[in-house]
């Protein structure tokens, strides 16, 4: 087995875990055993646990190697599901198990995306970005589809999910146990700790992946999260809840062809093309919930299932482009840590609803989605300006970044 696939298995696997617990929304509502804001916060714990843990998952991985670091994230994942399926009925180990589970992702994915780009070179600029992307949204994808139909139909909903993770993640740890390392192969490794600061002197970095980067996963848990618990559905809801998550991240993966495409053109249309389809998924998600039609959630979900691939493409594929390879992990970690603002999003349409009725919140997130286009185009020419930003900062540009531009008489322009 090539040594990227066992990478994406393992990203695979913990994203698999990450996102099982969003069908399963339903059924602890359903059960009354836990208060509706608590499950609420427990899906928010998850982004609790793995925002920190990104930022210094990056260290240790350029201290101790990309391995060791998914070994444990593996395990952590296994024993996260264990902790729901012993006692997720209970808040404090809800609230617990969730927070491991974000910090076994946060290990897991700034480290992991980087690993893959390490061990798919040489390669066409954008693939080890869609590798990750695509091995994730997998994940995501497959971990609520099976929840979802075991949470729907099996004899122990609150447990046999998290059993059937804890199984493939044995498989998996397994397969990707001796994956080569690739710290002591790369041509700039870090003598120190991660510069941070450098990482927000990329200027395409700040105008172009930061601001677009919490619609990533807004748009997905809008999808799976609030739109399954504001429309109401007819029959086997748990399942479906579930099959609104797969077929959100679903199309995700299958938007990844029309991103090799864009990406040819111009540097810039995949993101156009994200925002166009966030805007466009919002407009749908807030006619559904306003006309409680079912029917809409299904072009709802396909839409800003794709701003969620495209997005994710698009500023994984920029951070590439742009970043010095002693700033590639930090610069995705941070990325990462932007994207899951968006799983804030079921969180603030509940604190919200009796202010703003949900519908209008998901007109005004489509206004603002819209108007991120023309916020986040650049006049710069991209040639100079790539070539300007692949040089990492140093002491005498500190004040300046690294977005120093040549005019062509000669004179400097920051």
């Amino acid at each position: 087995m090539v040594p990227w696939v066992r990478v994406a298995l393992a990203l695979f696997v913990v994203g698999w875990g990450a996102n099982q617990f969003a069908p399963l929304l339903l059924v602890y509502r359903e059960g009354g055993g836990v208060a509706e804001t608590t499950v609420t916060v427990a899906f928010a714990a998850y982004a609790a646990g793995l925002i920190p843990t990104l930022l210094v998952a990056v260290s240790v991985a350029d201290r101790v190697g990309r391995l060791p670091v998914m070994r444990v994230v593996l395990v952590l994942s296994a024993l996260a599901s264990a902790i729901l399926l012993v006692g997720g009925s209970y808040a404090p180990t809800l609230i617990a198990g969730r927070l491991l589970a974000g910090v076994a992702s946060g290990g897991a994915f700034g480290p992991g995306t980087a690993w893959i780009k390490e061990v798919s070179e040489p390669s066409a600029p954008g693939v080890a970005a869609r590798r990750a992307a695509i091995s994730l949204t997998a994940g995501f994808g497959g971990g609520p589809l099976v929840a979802g139909v075991l949470g729907q139909w099996s004899p122990a909903p609150e447990a046999v999910p998290y059993a059937a993770h804890i199984l493939l993640t044995l498989v998996i740890t397994i397969l990707a146990w001796n994956t080569p390392e690739t710290l002591h192969h790369t041509s700039e490794p870090p003598a120190g700790p991660v510069h941070w600061r450098g990482v927000f002197r990329y200027r395409p970095f700040l105008r172009e992946v930061a601001p677009t980067a919490p619609l990533v996963f807004g748009a997905a848990t809008t999808s799976f999260a609030i739109l399954p618990g504001l429309v109401p559905v007819h029959g086997p809801h748990i399942a479906v809840s579930g099959g609104m998550a797969a077929l959100t991240l679903g199309s995700g993966v299958a938007v990844q062809p029309v991103c090799h495409r864009l990406a040819a053109r111009t540097t810039h249309a995949v993101r156009y093309a994200g925002l166009t389809a966030a805007s466009l998924g919002l407009l749908v998600a807030a006619a559904a919930v306003f006309l409680k039609e079912p029917i809409l959630l299904v072009p709802g979900a396909v839409l800003l299932g794709a701003c969620y691939g495209i997005l994710l493409v698009a500023g994984l594929t920029r951070i590439e482009s742009v970043a010095a390879p002693r700033h590639l992990a930090p610069a995705i970690a941070v990325f990462y840590c932007l994207t899951y603002l968006g799983f804030s999003a079921p969180y603030v349409v509940t604190e919200l609803k009796d202010v703003v009725t949900p519908a209008l919140f998901l007109v005004v997130a489509a206004a603002v989605s819209t108007l991120l286009i023309p916020a986040t185009a650049t006049r710069s020419r991209p040639a100079l300006r790539e070539a300007a930003l692949r040089r990492p900062p140093t002491a005498d540009s500190g004040s300046q970044g690294v977005t120093t531009e040549q005019r062509p008489e000669g004179r400097p322009r920051s």
